[in-house]
């Protein structure tokens, strides 16, 4: 398949979505490599690093399955792995908090992240920006749609 490109570059199209969302998520992984962590820990402790305290477990697991669209079982692998390690902690059996080396990790790959991801977004027009969001949205809305109709009427 090629890409159409224009005057002003490359029409948006699934390759280059997957190659700018793979490009961004090697440098992630890069960062994360460093600190022991994987991209799904990564994707699974931001989501508690940013509650404002302890997050239902399954609420957790289903956070991370819808953005990862991934196997709910792999995902409760992934949380059993962060409270094995100490960047969560189990509250009860149903609910995970950030701890302090949870804490630790999430603000040092993000720091490390920061100016990477500044430098690659740096002198994009922010109206270019607020259309791509509003672009891929919709493409993420559509494409969710699509996959609940190809698990067909009672599958979650």
């Amino acid at each position: 398949m090629t890409t159409s490109t224009t005057s002003t570059g490359p029409t948006l199209d699934p390759r280059v979505i997957a190659l700018a969302h793979y490009a961004g998520r090697a440098v992630l992984e890069n960062v994360l490599a460093r600190h022991g962590a994987t991209f799904q820990q990564s994707v699974t402790l931001r989501l508690v690093a940013v509650a404002d305290g302890p997050v239902d477990r399954e609420w957790l697991v289903g956070e991370v399955v819808d953005a990862l669209k991934t196997d709910a079982g792999a995902v409760r692998a992934v949380v059993g792995e962060l409270v094995e390690s100490g960047l969560l902690s189990a509250e009860s059996p149903a609910s995970v908090a950030l701890t302090e080396a949870g804490r630790d990790l999430y603000g040092s790959t993000s720091a490390e992240t920061a100016p990477i991801s500044a430098r690659i977004y740096a002198g994009i027009p922010a109206d270019d920006l607020a259309t791509a969001g509003r672009v891929l949205t919709l493409i993420n809305e559509r494409a969710n749609g699509e996959l609940a109709d190809l698990a067909g009427p009672g599958a979650e």
